[in-house]
């Protein structure tokens, strides 16, 4: 059921049945790499390492999805079909891997406390997952953009969307399953589901049968040329926007759970985390739909980054981390910012592809997309890590009780995480405005707005 098999009529030629359900199953499934939190702490237990040595593995899977998708977005554009297949497979085995690992270092089993369990474990879900995420992650996006030409935000946006929404999804699901079977055999039972939808996406997924690839060193200008088209700035800015946004959402997620602890709200984390993970997934289709209304869609990322600086700075003056608990105001601007940051964070994701596309054009889309997706691999590696050293390097480390439970929370060091993200945000803010240029179609209609004027 190849692209070249797509016929005219029917549901081989519905852009729904060839892009945005096939779409929507890959990254519903991908998306759940998300749901680490959920887990890590129960691996740590069970293979009997520390939280923090299980949580590298997370960041390799991002590492490696960026780096993935960097070097294997020309593979992806040339043959789709072959790159949502590895997705498939890749992302599928690591998990079931993973599940083997920590099975093998179960408490009653002889690696238990070995080096080899955790490194299988970042070798499992960090590399071979990792390459799942990245080419399943490229694989569905210029299809979305050849299928939904007027409204190319909105077809990236409903797929990313599903992305994101995949933690809100799989998270009630992932913690049935760790108290009924066991969180190796939640891995085993997991990596079956997601192949069979991610297989069934892999089947249905086909570009437009009129769209031509261009195949030939003649013909297709290699990613440098195509670069080249618009000063080099102005690729470099958008990298490093997108690594910025990231970075800064990964610092403030990563906290998430701990800072709502901090302001009292420790009964309703779960609730919080759902909706965060609603508003991740909102602003991925939210902002990307409203970006098709704009002539330049660099705006959104101008609004991105005015609103994060608004409620970074409110929280910051008001020192809401630190003092919010049992004020209902501090309570809702710390909330909102959770909420802001991980809707501008879902809207960058989105925006990235059809903003480059606007810039370069369709014909290396997706390996430009991959080249830029390296942003996400680096933040992976600094966003929570840096999070991490500033919390505990800063304040002071109070035990709090909710419902019999002890727990370390760091009010001032979670209110210090504020002044690096405003910061980047600034810088980010900066970058838009000044080395990021308008796109060709935000210039003639500022010459056609001007010549009417005249």
């Amino acid at each position: 059921m190849s692209e070249e098999n797509v016929k005219s009529g029917g549901w081989r030629s519905n852009k729904w049945v060839r892009a945005a359900i096939p779409a929507l199953l890959l990254h519903c499934s991908i998306g759940t790499v998300y749901c680490w939190s959920l887990f890590s702490q129960n691996i740590a237990d069970h293979i009997g390492f520390s939280k923090g040595a299980v949580e590298w593995a997370f960041s390799f899977a991002i590492f490696f999805l960026g780096m993935s998708a960097a070097f294997l977005g020309n593979f992806v554009e040339k043959d789709i079909h072959k790159s949502s297949l590895i997705a498939t497979v890749c992302f599928s085995a690591g998990m079931a891997l993973t599940g083997l690992f920590i099975f093998l270092g179960g408490p009653d089993q002889s690696l238990h406390g070995s080096p080899v369990v955790l490194i299988g474990v970042y070798f499992s879900y960090g590399f071979i997952m990792g390459i799942g995420l990245g080419t399943g992650y490229l694989s569905p996006v210029k299809t979305l953009m050849l299928w939904f030409k007027d409204r190319k935000g909105l077809a990236t946006g409903l797929a990313v969307a599903g992305f994101g929404a995949a933690k809100a999804i799989a998270s009630p699901i992932m913690e049935a399953l760790q108290e009924s079977v066991g969180i190796y055999a939640m891995f085993w039972i997991l990596a079956g589901v997601y192949f069979v939808m991610m297989f069934v996406g892999h089947l249905l997924l086909a570009k437009p049968a009129g769209w031509h690839e261009p195949q030939g060193k003649g013909e297709k200008p290699s990613i440098l040329a195509v670069l080249k088209t618009k000063p080099i700035g102005n690729y470099i800015g958008i990298w490093l926007m997108f690594y910025i946004n990231i970075t800064c959402g990964l610092a403030l997620i990563s906290q998430e759970k701990m800072i709502v602890k901090c302001i009292g709200l420790a009964a309703s984390a779960g609730v919080i985390s759902t909706f965060s993970a609603i508003f991740n997934a909102g602003g991925r289709l939210g902002f990307s739909a409203w970006a098709d209304t704009m002539k330049d869609r660099n705006t959104i990322y101008k609004l991105i980054f005015i609103l994060s600086i608004a409620f970074t700075g409110l929280v910051m003056i008001t020192q809401g981390i630190k003092t919010g608990e049992g004020n209902t105001l501090l309570i809702i601007l710390v909330i909102a910012l959770i909420m802001v940051v991980n809707a501008g964070y879902g809207g960058g994701f989105s925006n990235v592809p059809t903003l480059l596309s606007d810039h370069y054009g369709m014909g290396s889309i997706s390996a430009i997309h991959g080249i830029t997706l390296s942003a996400w691999a680096f933040a992976g590696l600094t966003g929570n890590q840096v999070a991490t050293l500033i919390v505990n390097n800063t304040g002071e480390f109070i035990e709090r009780v909710d419902d019999g439970k002890a727990t370390l929370v760091n009010p001032v060091g979670y209110q210090n995480v504020l002044y690096f993200t405003l910061a980047l945000y600034v810088v980010a803010l900066l970058l838009c405005l000044f080395l990021v240029r308008p796109t060709d179609k935000a210039l003639e209609a500022k010459a056609a707005k001007k010549a009417a004027r005249a």
